[in-house]
């Protein structure tokens, strides 16, 4: 028997949407996706562990599908930071443009630069941030599981 797309796919979108839900209450500022990727990573393992019976979870490939399942955690997070701050990219390279007035704190040192560098760790970083946030709670998981006798 077959079973449906949803069901077989139901956790991937709970994390999915739960991503997207951090990203809104972070207003746009990934700083909320970026904590989730911590227990994200803790389930993912367990996930992986719980799939490998009771042989165990070998911890190399419990790496390896860690380092594909942040992977696309991040890039849902990269593709909604590209939704949210890519049409703000014009604005980065006005020189006219008052990043302090658009809300964006003065972090380098003129208006235009301070925002690149916004944009930059809105697109780049903070999804980069979610993997490493998301791999570090999974390696914690691998770390504090007890390995099965051989």
């Amino acid at each position: 028997m077959h079973r449906s797309f949803w069901r077989d796919h139901l956790p991937e979108i709970i994390m999915a949407l739960a991503n997207v839900f951090a990203v809104g209450l972070g207003m746009g500022v990934p700083v909320f996706a970026i904590l989730l990727g911590f227990p994200v990573g803790w389930w993912l393992v367990r996930r992986f562990q719980r799939a490998a019976g009771p042989a165990g979870l070998d911890p190399a490939t419990g790496l390896r599908q860690l380092l594909v399942w942040g992977a696309g955690l991040a890039g849902v997070t990269l593709l909604l930071a590209l939704v949210i701050w890519s049409p703000q990219v014009p604005n980065a390279f006005d020189p006219g443009f008052d990043a302090v007035e658009f809300g964006i704190p003065l972090i380098l040192y003129t208006s235009q630069a301070s925002m690149i560098g916004w944009l930059v760790l809105m697109i780049v970083v903070s999804p980069v941030l979610q993997w490493m946030a998301a791999l570090t709670g999974g390696a914690l998981a691998l770390v504090t599981t007890p390995r099965a006798k051989r």
